[in-house]
């Protein structure tokens, strides 16, 4: 039967900056069963998948409960690997969950959904927060996004964006969120188009969208969330946890 939105979770254990990372404890459970225990409380996803090269990270999430399929180790992105996936499964929708954002809030995700499905000519979505430290605007891992007024996006981008040329100018600035919804169609024939120039330059997969003249939506939300990069990331994670509990 087919699905209405498969959700996908890459997790690669062989990370160059943190290996082993999605087997990472936090909080007494590894980092993945986090993140696929957020995304089962979303109302919009109706099967979850974690996408992984190793199998420690299968049999892990194995373990838990959860669904774990094996990908080719020579998936050069998460994306990819998301992809790999899609094509075992019909889906009409398919999202692209981080396997390092243990708290991607649920209700992130159903609106992610709702925002693609809600407009038919959208193949691609995303979500940004407005940006509230001077941390965030400058650090080159936190990823902006500028947007037109139908909230498709007009650039990704690494860098403080957009300039503010003149002193007392005010400018939204927008955090980039790294999840994904697509139409399955689109994501299928996104992962065959070749890395765009600026793909390279930034190292950001989605301006290949834009490059090859495709509309990405940008819907905002008022959560945040926090990623895992590096081994210092885990005890903020576990502080906030911690807090929220």
């Amino acid at each position: 039967m087919k699905l209405r939105t498969l959700g996908v979770i890459p997790a690669r254990y062989g990370a160059q900056r943190f290996p082993g990372k999605p087997l990472t404890m936090i909080a007494g459970k590894p980092l993945i069963q986090h993140v696929y225990e957020q995304v089962a409380k979303a109302t919009q996803i109706n099967k979850i998948v974690v996408a992984t090269e190793d199998e420690r990270i299968v049999r892990a999430v194995k373990a838990f409960g959860g669904e774990a399929m094996m990908t080719s180790p020579s998936c050069a992105t998460g994306t990819d690997r998301v992809a790999e996936v899609s094509r075992q499964h019909e889906s009409e929708f398919v999202v692209n969950i981080q396997g390092d954002e243990p708290l991607m809030r649920p209700e992130m995700i159903d609106q992610l959904v709702a925002g693609l499905r809600n407009d038919g000519g959208c193949v691609m979505a995303t979500l940004a927060r407005r940006i509230d430290t001077g941390h965030d605007l400058q650090n080159p891992n936190v990823v902006k996004v500028v947007f037109g007024r139908n909230g498709n996006a007009l650039y990704f981008s690494r860098y403080p964006i957009p300039f503010v040329r003149d002193a007392g100018a005010v400018a939204a600035r927008y955090k980039h969120l790294g999840i994904y919804a697509y139409r399955r169609g689109f994501l299928l024939k996104f992962v065959q188009m070749p890395q765009s120039e600026l793909e390279k330059a930034e190292k950001l997969e989605q301006l290949r969208a834009l490059e090859n003249g495709f509309a990405i939506k940008v819907l905002v939300t008022p959560h945040d969330s926090v990623s895992v990069d590096t081994p210092e990331d885990v005890q903020r994670v576990e502080e906030i946890l911690k807090h929220a509990s």
